[in-house]
């Protein structure tokens, strides 16, 4: 069994700014929020990952950071810039080269990608809000057999704005 945490990054700012590019935008007020909210969950439903995989961009390393911090995550995060405004498709590839020695793998990036991914590994379409998390369950040994299952469970999906 292996699960797969989905996390799309905090709230960003700077969207209308033609000086910022995109890849730079980083967290807002409501982002720099969101975030430790996040980490705290994860820290409270005791689902600290074995590793984290981050989108290089400004807001999700930031969101990454933040989430490792408040949850106390001490492991590993790899940043890549493969995440960076990906489709289902390079993500999913991205998941199957994952280590089979880590069971639980929190993936912090972007939309629409990260929703078409959802869609794909549970059959069901679930809109995202920034820094939403899901705990998706996967009955397979290696992350290489990552792909849509019929036993694939969506356990949670956390939206910020239900946590109170």
């Amino acid at each position: 069994m292996k699960t797969l945490l989905i996390l799309l990054h905090a709230k960003s700012g700077q969207k209308d700014d033609p000086a910022i590019d995109d890849f730079d935008r980083t967290l807002n007020k409501r982002g720099k929020r969101e975030a430790p909210r996040m980490g705290a969950l994860l820290r409270d439903k005791e689902l600290l990952p074995d590793l984290i995989v981050a989108s290089a961009a400004k807001r999700t390393r930031k969101t990454a950071e933040i989430v490792a911090h408040d949850s106390g995550y001490r492991g590993e995060t790899r940043l890549t810039g493969e995440l960076y405004d990906a489709r289902r498709e390079k993500i999913l590839e991205i998941v199957r080269s994952l280590p089979n020695t880590a069971a639980r793998v929190l993936l912090v990036g972007h939309n629409p990608g990260l929703e078409e991914l959802l869609e794909l590994l549970t059959g069901g379409y679930r809109p995202l809000s920034t820094a939403a998390l899901a705990q998706v369950e996967l009955p397979i040994d290696s992350w290489q057999q990552a792909d849509f299952h019929e036993a694939n469970v969506l356990r949670n999906l956390w939206q910020p704005r239900e946590l109170g």
